[in-house]
């Protein structure tokens, strides 16, 4: 029984070491990030559960029976705590067969972590083992261990972020003094709560007309993944670096400017994004123009004229400064008209421009789907801003109109407002709204009674099945499930 118990316990055990790692890894291994996670529904359904609840008091029973003398009890709980892992054993095969298991992606660090966690499972059960533990005091100290799973595991990841720090630092060093060495390399900063990467690739692809340009890649706005991109890519060809510039923090945009040097500042556009982890709106603001305080004397900053964030920061700096975006009428305008005014600041010609506009995808990408029906494609990371564009966008296509989408996260205390504000522009533009997680439901639906709460992706592709027709839109936006997608869009 005791080595039933113990494989049954190694496979549920390490399936929570995936997840874990998975989690702290998603949230880029910042606390803040990681501790927000906990105020959605989701997150706090990893706490708050009948399965937990079943297995804190089957531990309590044990210890309690054991005290008392109740061996019938005692070993009736015990095969009750293999039967209790079996069960979770068989779903997470079933997650592993329809590959939604979720696992993180293998790098050094989450390999580091990974071994050191499996060894510590390993050295468990062999120690279980050796010390001859009756068959009650090993169950009860393996379920122990499930228990504890998420503490054990977080502090596991932890306890290498020391270690983690001074690679960091070493590696932000190593692409500072690179950079230093790019005297005429020209940089321009790209920051903001949204619009970064579409700028970006406008910018990149404008300037490419003329120049020898290089770009961060997509998810390479942090310091780790600036720095590899110096590392790894720049090269004495390149006269152009447009760099895309994130951060959850104050000081997070000026630890990036000190590595790159930037010449060229962009803010796209600020509003509540990340409010959870920065504390305060006022805090955004100020992480933000951290870009435009790194400029040198000779620089320039260009300001989202839609902004109002923006338009307060445009007023207050000293140096030479830009506005652009006026007469535009989505945030796609926005972006593209900050790629032509630093174009021309730079010096390309209108045919340059116009030249390279002309190779520019238009976005967003929409997609023929299930049925027939057009599926806008807009799943990347979600704004207030960005959804509210996406809306007005799919306002003005034909056919009934559906949103996915979940709730927004790290949004802080904005974010009751916040919700409340998309779902009556929901309830203006859209027949149906699929909402696919609980967090702030209730304020979609104040604005949009037609909105609907559906976790399950069989249900929502049946749901949009019998609901939609050929040539209706669906709009799926932010986080949607890969399997829902997968599903929907051929």
């Amino acid at each position: 029984m005791r080595y039933l118990i113990a494989l049954l316990w190694l496979i549920v055990f390490t399936k929570k070491l995936l997840f874990w790692v998975y989690l702290w890894q998603l949230k880029e291994y910042h606390i803040g990030r990681f501790l927000d996670h906990f105020r959605t529904h989701k997150g706090k359904k990893l706490f708050f559960n009948y399965l937990l609840l079943v297995k804190v008091l089957t531990l309590l029973g044990i210890i309690f029976s054991a005290r008392l003398g109740w061996e019938n009890v005692k070993f009736g709980l015990v095969y009750f705590v293999a039967f209790v892992f079996f069960v979770e054993v068989l779903f997470t095969l079933k997650s592993f067969w329809r590959k939604t298991l979720r696992v993180p992606v293998l790098t050094q660090k989450t390999s580091v972590i990974l071994s050191t966690g499996v060894s510590f499972e390993i050295l468990v059960v062999f120690f279980l083992f050796l010390l001859e533990f009756r068959l009650t005091k090993f169950a009860a100290s393996l379920l122990l261990l499930d228990i504890l799973a998420p503490i054990g595991f977080s502090l596991l990841v932890l306890s290498f972020q020391p270690i983690a720090v001074v690679l960091r630092n070493r590696l932000i060093k190593r692409a500072k003094q690179k950079r230093a060495k790019f005297e005429n390399l020209l940089v321009v900063g790209i920051t903001g709560s949204y619009g970064k990467t579409s700028t970006k690739e406008y910018l990149a692809a404008i300037l490419s007309e003329k120049f020898k340009v290089l770009k961060t890649k997509e998810h390479q706005n942090s310091e780790v993944g600036i720095a590899e991109c110096i590392l790894d890519e720049l090269n004495e060809g390149h006269e152009i670096f447009v760099c895309e510039m994130g951060a959850y923090n104050r000081g997070g945009i000026k630890l990036l400017c000190n590595v790159v040097q930037p010449k060229i500042g962009i803010l796209t556009g600020i509003n509540e994004q990340h409010m959870a982890t920065f504390g305060s709106q006022e805090n955004i603001v100020k992480t933000k123009y951290e870009l435009i305080e790194s400029l040198p004397e000779n620089g320039t900053a260009f300001f989202n004229a839609n902004n109002k964030y923006c338009l307060e920061l445009y007023n207050k700096t000293q140096i030479k400064k830009k506005l652009y975006g006026e007469g535009a009428h989505s945030p796609q305008e926005e972006n593209i008209s900050c790629a032509k005014a630093v174009a021309q600041e730079l010096g390309l010609s209108q045919d340059e421009i116009d030249r390279a506009c002309q190779k520019i995808k238009p976005w967003p990408k929409v997609k023929k789907g299930l049925n027939g029906i057009n599926f806008i494609d807009a799943t990347y990371s979600a704004n207030p801003t960005g959804i509210m564009a996406d809306l007005d966008y799919l306002a003005k296509r034909p056919g009934k109109k559906v949103i996915i989408m979940p709730c927004l996260i790290e949004l802080g205390k904005a974010s009751k407002e916040v919700h409340r504000k998309i779902g009556q522009k929901i309830g203006e533009v859209c027949d149906l709204a699929v909402i696919t997680t609980k967090d702030r439901f209730r304020e979609i639906k104040e604005g949009a009674p037609n909105a609907l709460f559906m976790e399950r992706a069989d249900e929502i592709v049946e749901k949009i099945k019998s609901f939609c027709r050929e040539g209706d839109v669906v709009l799926l936006e932010s986080r949607v499930p890969t399997q829902l997608i997968k599903q929907l869009v051929v």
